[in-house]
């Protein structure tokens, strides 16, 4: 019997090699002296090396939609042509370079409260100033995550204006050759914020109950799928669960991912927490894995997994077990960019090797 996780996967037209993927991972790396969240030569090296490393999948970090909703200065974007062309060089570099069924996807996002912020490496926490390069943010209400500068409430028109350039971002993706595209609507950004009741404390229709809170985030997967391929899959990024008392919970989770399938959402990539700094999450080795196990088995919708996965052993048994579809990679992949070649040597399937590094196969052990 062969691997679960090196099993094909189909996603609407898009084949899957494996399930074995890349999960965002922000590099801070943008240099906003010689053009606002445009992506470098660190990320064409970055995401370039999963590609030569056998990664089936490989999503970019968080795109902003627009230039208030990166989460820091450093941050990438789509919403503007140079932008586009830098992330079409990246998408064409890894096409070009990883085997002949690596696909590549990024995830569109908007960080709401939490934008305009220090990057981890800056030595400062907190949001940047304007005098530093910051700017004013926005969120459903005027509370503010701790340690961060007060949002300013979204209007009705600020509301109508994301859900439209969530959609006009999707289309740039599209055009420079990305094959899918992932909705992040977790992590305490800006649809997570609308989604939690910690943070969302709306009377509109844009709050209030639990149907008024995930309004924000159906409205933007209706945008996006309406303007993509039908052939092409979407996906969605949620948090399973706010881990803090009154927060979003498993239950209301497999709700938003039901109603999420139901426009056209073909996987959802199940994460958890990030909307309060009170938040108590019980680290360990595959955390996350109940819930995704939970929505794919309640919610009728494919899923992946991520947290603390690092080993083929913790991935192969989480497919193989029905608690995801597929496995999200993103510190141990950090860590060994080759991890997939690693993996599928380990669990004794044959993956093809770049022709250049096929003198490394290793025949005994790594």
């Amino acid at each position: 019997m062969g691997s679960a996780l090196f099993a094909p996967l189909d996603l609407r037209s898009l084949r899957l090699q494996h399930r074995g993927w890349v999960s965002p991972m922000c590099q801070y790396s943008c240099e906003p002296g010689t053009g606002e969240g445009v992506p470098t030569d660190w990320h064409l090296m970055h995401l370039g090396s999963f590609a030569t490393g056998g990664a089936a999948l490989i999503l970019t970090e968080a795109n902003s939609v627009n230039a208030a909703g990166r989460i820091s200065p450093r941050d990438a974007g789509l919403y503007n042509d140079h932008q586009a062309a830098a992330w079409e060089r990246i998408t064409s570099f890894v096409h070009r370079h990883g085997t002949a069924e690596t696909k590549i996807g990024t995830q569109l996002a908007h960080a709401g409260r939490k934008a305009s912020s220090y990057w981890p490496f800056s030595g400062k926490k907190g949001s940047v100033p304007a005098s530093d390069g910051g700017w004013d943010t926005v969120g459903p209400g005027t509370g503010a995550f701790d340690g961060y500068a007060p949002p300013s409430a979204m209007t009705e028109a600020q509301i109508d204006g994301v859900i439209a350039d969530f959609a006009a971002a999707a289309v740039r993706a599209v055009d420079v050759g990305f094959d899918t595209i992932e909705i992040h609507g977790a992590h305490g950004y800006l649809l997570h914020q609308f989604q939690s009741p910690l943070v969302n404390d709306r009377t509109d229709r844009w709050g209030g109950d639990e149907a008024g809170r995930n309004r924000l985030t159906l409205a933007v997967v209706d945008a996006v799928r309406a303007v993509i391929p039908d052939s092409m899959p979407l996906l969605l990024r949620i948090s399973a669960s706010d881990w803090a008392p009154g927060g979003i919970e498993a239950e209301a989770s497999v709700r938003m991912a039901s109603a999420a399938a139901e426009r056209g959402v073909d996987l959802v990539d199940v994460s958890s927490g990030g909307a309060v700094a009170h938040q108590q999450i019980p680290v360990g080795p595959g955390y996350q894995t109940g819930f995704s196990a939970r929505i794919r088995r309640e919610a009728g919708v494919r899923t992946g997994t991520v947290g603390l996965l690092t080993s083929a052993g913790q991935a192969e048994h989480a497919v193989a077990t029905g608690q995801a579809d597929g496995v999200f990679i993103a510190r141990a992949a950090l860590r060994d960019p080759h991890w997939w070649l690693r993996a599928a040597f380990e669990l004794g399937h044959d993956l093809a090797w770049p022709p250049q590094y096929e003198r490394a196969v290793p025949r005994h052990l790594f």
